[in-house]
């Protein structure tokens, strides 16, 4: 009864239940999204995405518009950008997403300051979990079931491009737009789970529940589930632990993530261990 009183406690509040929903919606997305991301590599392409919305982020609410708008066209611009450059100069491509999001980053914390603002320093760059509206989740809702279907819809092709752009190529697709159409579910992934977390600490639920299930699957179907849970349970725990803490919610969910993942290099290890 201590453990269902503890579960259930939370809920009796509307912000929290937004919370709740939200959080795990979310995580499911970043969860199948951030499979993609660490079999193509993109760990830093994530980063570089998430700091970059931020001047788009302040720019849209000093003109009155939706702030995810801003920060999907500053996302895009950013991956649009570090692909120009990269096709147009010899520097590698991980120096440029340092260049481009650090860059873009200043450029964000700069028009902060000259402009007159209502907007939470805080709330941007660590969320505003427990601060969610009716309207925010209906939004939130709808973006990642686009989301998630288009993953649906192209999984396969963006599976083959990720494991061998050349094989997709052979196979009669095109790299280039598949290259495109991740670094668009990717941005869109980021504006959502920035809602939750923060521009700081979004490249982390990116990364942690592909990188956990790396770790202990063989199969990427195998490694999908696993993901989506991990990341669906550390979301639902993290809000229920932030509110008897009185913890910062988004950190909390991306802490349980990290003791996740450390429990399962753990784990895959004793396995190795038995097996040799």
């Amino acid at each position: 009864m201590q453990l269902l009183n503890f579960l259930t406690e939370p809920l009796s509040h509307t912000f929290m239940q937004h919370a709740l929903l939200s959080s795990v919606v979310v995580g499911a997305v970043c969860a199948v999204l951030s499979c993609y991301v660490v079999l193509k590599g993109w760990s830093l392409m994530g980063d570089a995405i998430s700091h970059a919305v931020f001047p788009g982020v302040i720019v849209a609410v000093w003109a009155g518009l939706p702030m995810s708008l801003g920060a999907f066209v500053a996302g895009l611009f950013c991956a649009v950008s570090v692909g120009f450059l990269k096709n147009n100069t010899r520097i590698k491509e991980d120096t440029l997403m340092g260049i481009v999001f650090a860059g873009m980053f200043a450029v964000g914390l700069v028009i902060f300051t000259k402009i007159d603002t209502d907007q939470h320093l805080k709330h941007i760059l660590f969320g505003n979990l427990l601060g969610i509206s009716r309207e925010m989740l209906i939004q939130t809702m709808i973006i990642c079931g686009a989301i998630l279907g288009a993953v649906l819809l192209k999984g396969k092709d963006l599976l083959l491009y990720c494991f061998d752009p050349s094989h997709a190529r052979v196979a009669g697709l095109s790299p280039k737009v598949l290259h495109y159409g991740l670094l668009i579910l990717l941005s869109a992934t980021i504006v959502v789970a920035m809602q939750a977390v923060g521009v700081i600490l979004v490249v982390a639920m990116l990364i942690s529940p592909g990188i956990t299930a790396f770790v202990l699957c063989r199969r990427f179907h195998t490694m999908l589930a696993v993901a989506v849970v991990s990341s669906c349970l550390t979301s639902f725990l993290g809000v229920i632990l932030s509110y008897h803490l009185d913890s910062a919610t988004g950190a909390t969910i991306v802490l349980l993530q990290a003791v996740v993942f450390i429990l399962a290099v753990v784990t895959s290890k004793i396995k190795e261990k038995r097996q040799s």
